[in-house]
């Protein structure tokens, strides 16, 4: 079972940049692909963007193509989330997720979450 450390949120103002990192423990990180996931109060969780286990693709929600990129570093075991011109819906948890199954651009989760980071915009 893989670990997974999430940390870089934080309170932003609208417009602002963040990057998220999480850092997963085990050996399995570099032969899984993985995706990252918010929360907002009262709403489901969402995968805000996805990456195969050697980084050659990724996938993005349509809310966040052009302002999100995705990355991984699998010599670190640490994937990244950079989040630039964030706005007042992105705010809520961030999850990242590890081991899912990536299919055309769509990523399904495994059970097993870390304990997230907060992410907040103000406007």
């Amino acid at each position: 079972q893989v670990q997974l450390v999430e940390s870089g949120g934080g309170l932003v103002q609208a417009g602002g940049s963040l990057r998220l990192s999480c850092a997963a423990s085990g050996s399995t990180f570099s032969t899984n692909a993985m995706g990252w996931f918010r929360q907002a109060p009262g709403k489901e969780r969402e995968v805000v963007a996805a990456i195969t286990r050697t980084g050659s693709s990724t996938s993005y929600a349509d809310s966040v193509k052009g302002r999100f990129t995705i990355s991984r570093d699998n010599a670190k075991n640490t994937a990244y989330l950079q989040m630039n011109s964030l706005k007042p819906e992105d705010t809520g948890v961030y999850y990242c997720n590890v081991g899912g199954t990536y299919y055309s651009g769509l990523y399904s989760p495994v059970r097993y979450w870390g304990q997230g980071t907060q992410v907040t915009v103000s406007s």
